[in-house]
């Protein structure tokens, strides 16, 4: 091994940077990232379809999605150069691969900005009396800021307001269960004919698999490898609790009826004056972490992808944090999509191809790869489980452009 590797934990020097992240650090990004626009749309998309369908569908969903983070995890230790996921997808499946993949993460990162462009607008609106686009703005400048700062300030910025987001979500959701127009009943209705529409919603909810290459240089500057796929499950399952959760008090409390695309809005108002800015401030919350690491990973796939030389110089950044942040504006403000649709239809095409193409990278990977891992997937990698994987995910992109045809029926 050479002396550039040897003083990066086995890693090359590139154009990423290794800084330290601690076990929590990388479980709060997980969910940082899995809370955002997806966890207020839930609720909403799930009406019509109901409760029961929409908690199978997460389950179904997060086993499979971070078994193929897993498999992304041993990808990335059997590769000494870091490299974010596109970039693996070049180095084991060549450009046509990378180019896919990397479309997959704009398609999502831009799908989650759009969302969280609108909704943080309307929210900061409704609290400020300002207009929509200033409010977009108020909320852009501080998660543009973290941005920039790089992957260990967003660590730490992650950490800290989950913790806070979490207190917040106990409280409401003790709220709703104890308010007298709380019913069950609201709860335990379902109907298939529209449930299918609902796994789109959960694979965008779910989407992370992007974010492991950043979690492996963070495990790797702390010298924690092997504690990265608990820190990714310890995250997943307090994803998990948050999106089966908010529904259920939302849904419960008001029937689906007077559910709203974002869900904190009618939800807070059903509660009360102090729970309608609690709600809020949390969907702020719950935004701004999920902007800070899509905007990171997609900041880096773009220096990845584009050869940049290094992603701290600051020409380089201010280009890339441009492309991050120029785009999902205008869209959100040009009446192309709205915030349920957005979600559909990136969750549809970037789910799709970030939850199948890790099970080829890593195939590829376990044969021509340079570096011995300190983790690998053992039993998670069985080609039933990959067969499970390719149905589950192609099916519903198949059904999102049936959809759209009109051929099947809509969600919501």
């Amino acid at each position: 091994m050479s002396k550039n590797t040897d003083s990066n934990y086995g890693f090359e020097l590139s154009a990423l940077k290794l800084e330290p992240l601690t076990f929590w650090e990388g479980a709060a990004m997980i969910v940082g990232t899995d809370i955002g626009s997806g966890v207020l749309a839930l609720a909403y998309g799930a009406r019509l379809a109901g409760w029961p369908i929409l908690v199978f569908w997460l389950v179904i969903t997060a086993v499979f999605t971070t078994i193929s983070m897993f498999y992304t995890v041993e990808a990335t230790l059997r590769t000494k150069k870091p490299l974010q996921i596109s970039g693996l997808a070049e180095r084991y499946l060549g450009q046509g691969g990378s180019w896919l993949l990397f479309a997959a993460v704009v398609v999502n990162s831009i799908g989650c900005l759009v969302a969280y462009t609108s909704g943080s607008g309307n929210i900061l609106s409704s609290f400020l009396g300002v207009p929509r686009s200033v409010g977009s703005l108020l909320f852009f400048i501080p998660s543009t800021l973290v941005v920039w700062l790089g992957l260990r300030a967003t660590g730490v910025a992650e950490k800290g307001l989950t913790i806070c987001m979490g207190t917040m979500m106990v409280i409401l959701i003790a709220a709703s269960v104890v308010n007298k127009n709380f019913s069950v009943a609201n709860l335990i209705s379902r109907n298939w004919y529209y449930g299918i529409p609902v796994f789109n919603l959960t694979i965008f909810s779910y989407i992370s698999q992007y974010l492991v290459p950043e979690l492996t240089r963070g495990f790797a500057a702390s010298g924690k490898i092997r504690e990265l796929p608990r820190s990714i499950t310890v995250g997943r399952i307090f994803s998990f609790l948050l999106f089966a959760g908010i529904p259920m008090a939302a849904i419960g409390l008001q029937g689906k009826e007077n559910v709203s695309q974002v869900v904190t809005i009618a939800w807070g108002e059903a509660l009360g004056q102090w729970a309608f800015f609690t709600a809020n401030l949390f969907a702020l919350c719950a935004m701004m972490t999920s902007f800070w690491t899509i905007g990171e990973t997609l900041l880096t796939n773009i220096v990845d992808r584009f050869k940049f030389p290094d992603e701290h110089n600051p020409k380089y950044r201010i280009i890339a944090l441009l492309l991050v942040i120029v785009p999902p504006f205008y869209l959100a403000y040009s009446g192309m999509v709205d915030f349920v649709n957005a979600i559909f239809y990136s969750g549809s095409f970037a789910g799709v191809v970030m939850s199948i193409m890790p099970i080829f990278i890593l195939k590829k990977a376990r044969l021509t790869g340079d570096r011995e891992p300190e983790w690998t997937c053992g039993g998670y990698y069985h080609p039933v489980i990959q067969l499970a994987i390719c149905v589950l995910f192609l099916g519903a992109a198949f059904y999102a452009v049936f959809q759209t045809l009109g051929l099947l029926p809509a969600g919501w």
